[in-house]
């Protein structure tokens, strides 16, 4: 076959999920901060192509959706081929080596908080210094569409975020998973651009990704306080995004090739 099995990408997931867990923390931190920048920068590709169509978002605004999701999966590609970390596919890829027995649930709490947090400054890297502070949302339609986009996800309720945080991390971490399947980088970029090109189609709330949108648009001018991006937003959303990862792609994976792995290869 010119692909890995499902038994195989989740071993090979949870092997990547082994070894990051003992990198020395700099080579980590490093990972991690690269892993939100390379996000930020889907984002910001997404925010300057699909935000440059105003007109054709009047008439047809299910096209500015697609153009966004066909662009943003950009990031998460080069996390995945360049091997930086980011917390979201973490959730997922840590989860088999919990399950398994082979790290404790503290360890894994601390390498998702530091991902999380050296995701973070990633993202913010890409959102003012290489966005706002360069001005490129000082002009329309980009600032327009930017801050509309932004406002719109911290106008929803907690509950609502947490539910598309859910839907968001379980396609990033099946695009993840289904990259592992792929022999060569192609279909390892195939993969991983459907299910990512999905959640953005659909809206669904990714917390690294929203770590640049919001904060960009904040720097940016836009009516939205820090303390509203954090509570309305980026809680609910990161605490889907667990939900996602560790129990839809995770904790089902796992249990489906990981959990008797002797069983699936006497099937296979």
């Amino acid at each position: 076959m010119n692909y890995y099995t499902p038994a195989e990408a989740a071993e090979a997931f949870r092997i990547t999920a082994v070894n990051k867990s003992k990198l020395p923390f700099l080579q980590f931190a490093i990972a991690a901060i690269l892993g939100g920048a390379f996000i930020a920068f889907g984002g910001l590709l997404a925010v300057m192509v699909a935000g440059g169509m105003p007109e054709a978002g009047s008439i047809n605004p299910g096209l500015v959706k697609f153009v966004a999701g066909a662009l943003f999966p950009v990031g998460l590609i080069m996390v995945s081929v360049t091997g930086a970390d980011l917390f979201t596919s973490d959730c997922a890829g840590l989860t088999f080596p919990l399950w398994k027995r082979e790290m404790p649930a503290v360890k894994v709490a601390k390498i998702l908080l530091l991902s999380y947090l050296f995701n973070f400054i990633g993202a913010q890297f890409i959102a003012f210094v290489l966005s706002a502070n360069v001005g490129l949302f000082d002009k329309e339609p980009w600032q327009s569409y930017l801050h509309h986009y932004s406002e719109a996800k911290v106008n929803q309720d907690f509950i609502r975020v947490l539910v598309k945080g859910i839907g968001a991390n379980w396609l990033v971490c099946l695009g993840m998973f289904m990259g592992y399947t792929a022999k060569d980088i192609i279909g390892k970029s195939v993969a991983i651009w459907i299910p990512i090109m999905i959640f953005v189609v659909l809206g669904y709330e990714h917390s690294i990704a929203n770590m640049f949108f919001i904060p960009a648009a904040i720097y940016s001018g836009a009516d939205i306080t820090w303390g509203d991006f954090l509570s309305k937003n980026l809680l609910p959303a990161t605490l889907g995004n667990i939900v996602g990862g560790m129990l839809l792609v995770g904790t089902v994976y796992w249990y489906l090739f990981l959990h008797h792995p002797e069983k699936i290869n006497k099937h296979s």
